[in-house]
């Protein structure tokens, strides 16, 4: 059964709107962690848009499940995390005039970097994960850098404008998953998930671990933090017969 990352960024982008102490993503995990969340993703930006250090340090002492730190390969970060030690570093792409993370993490054109970030981290016994887009030479770039984990993006599948594209970005996920998982690498997923859009990607064989933050806090407005996870686990436990289940 796949596995839920509850990615916090988005409650503290609430609380940075009016530089306030709240809502804190920090109480947001705990909710989530009481909601079945198995993980909490959060991304500390070189901006610190959101996420604050405060708050990373906060989340290593008090979360219980898997943490999962989305993270640029700058320097400043890198050393961030060698000191705070999560569970998981997830290497994203990182631009200050996106919005959120568009696009994956380029492997093949960064490798050297990567590979030396990779090898820093995973010395400190973290598990490293690429964010990437679910191309064949991205995963070969990716296994080949040392991650244990790769997690495909999901945009394009997200916002295809029509049952066609979405059909073609469905078996790229796919297609990627095969290569990934011959290669040894345990594989993600996440980028624009909803609860509209998740249950065909829950039936794909391979997929271990979604990570969805934006639908999840949106949806907690109305019903709360934890029901809003507990809705997102049941639409990701794939039903008896589907594709994913053996």
């Amino acid at each position: 059964m796949p596995k839920l990352g509850v990615n916090i960024d988005h409650v503290a982008t609430v609380r940075q709107a009016r530089r306030t102490d709240e809502p804190d993503p920090v109480w947001a995990a705990v909710e989530a962690e009481l909601g079945g969340a198995d993980g909490i993703t959060f991304h500390l930006r070189e901006d610190r848009r959101h996420i604050q250090d405060r708050d990373a340090r906060v989340l290593r002492q008090t979360v219980g499940v898997k943490l999962n730190l989305e993270m640029a390969i700058a320097e400043e970060i890198v050393v961030f995390a060698e000191e705070l030690a999560p569970d998981q570093c997830t290497l994203v792409p990182e631009r200050r005039e996106e919005l959120t993370t568009e696009g994956g993490l380029d492997v093949v054109r960064f490798h050297g970097r990567v590979k030396e970030v990779v090898s820093r981290l995973t010395s400190r016994g973290m598990i490293l994960s690429a964010f990437i887009e679910p191309l064949d030479d991205q995963i070969r770039a990716s296994a080949d850098a040392g991650f244990q984990a790769v997690e495909l993006w999901t945009g394009r599948y997200a916002h295809a404008p029509n049952a066609r594209e979405h059909g073609r970005a469905l078996d790229e996920i796919r297609r990627a998953v095969e290569v990934a998982r011959s290669m040894r690498l345990e594989v993600h997923a996440g980028h624009g998930l909803t609860y509209r859009n998740v249950r065909p990607l829950a039936a794909v064989a391979g997929l271990s671990e979604f990570n969805i933050g934006h639908s999840i806090v949106a949806r907690s407005v109305f019903v709360g933090f934890r029901e809003a996870v507990r809705e997102m686990k049941r639409l990701i436990s794939p039903p008896r017969g589907a594709e994913g289940v053996e």
